[in-house]
């Protein structure tokens, strides 16, 4: 069973409010966020939640008392919520509005090929999302600190990673100030 994760509990420090609750196109980045990963095919959601805290339809919410610490923190606090009898979890972030369902799909189905660990790549770079089998929880939460969240465990388990191209699904163009959502609110075409 897949189960997806989304880490949403900063307080958008640059942008000026939790991103979590930024309008997108007629629709929070919270739950947009949600609907992605339930489309992509992860039969529940966890969001991880901080400095914000808010009603998610659809999904189970975890706040992370830490989450000024980082990204590290809240990825450790939403593993510990993953149910026993997920196999895999898809990790998403809640400010990338152009990764939408097929990115996760093809990690899902990365998995079902027999990868433990899947991360998006666009243009070859690794980047977000990212599917890791539940064996590996204990050493991902172990090297999440600070705002590093995976990387620590991609880098040091790079053998084990598979690759999975999203660059004709997906853009991962992140907010993180008023400048970047601005660009990617006068995008044409459709976020996912």
């Amino acid at each position: 069973m897949s189960v997806g994760l989304l880490l949403a509990a900063g307080s958008g420090s640059r942008l000026g409010t939790p991103k979590a609750l930024v309008e997108f196109r007629g629709e929070r980045l919270v739950d947009r966020g949600v609907r992605v990963l339930r489309e992509g095919g992860c039969r529940s959601v966890i969001v991880v939640l901080g400095a914000a805290g808010t009603g998610v339809p659809g999904a189970v919410t975890v706040h992370n008392p830490e989450w000024a610490s980082g990204m590290g923190s809240s990825l450790r606090t939403g593993l510990e919520a993953v149910p026993g009898t997920a196999a895999h979890v898809v990790i998403a972030l809640v400010d990338q509005p152009f990764v939408g369902p097929w990115a996760v799909r093809r990690l899902i189905r990365a998995a079902g090929r027999g990868a433990s660990v899947a991360v998006a790549t666009y243009a070859g770079e690794r980047r977000n999302p990212v599917l890791i089998a539940r064996e590996h929880f204990a050493e991902v939460a172990r090297l999440a600190t600070g705002d590093a969240g995976a990387r620590p465990f991609l880098r040091a388990r790079a053998g084990l990673v598979v690759a999975v191209p999203c660059d004709d699904v997906a853009d991962p163009a992140d907010i993180d100030t008023p400048a970047d959502l601005a660009a990617l609110r006068a995008r044409s075409g459709p976020a996912t």
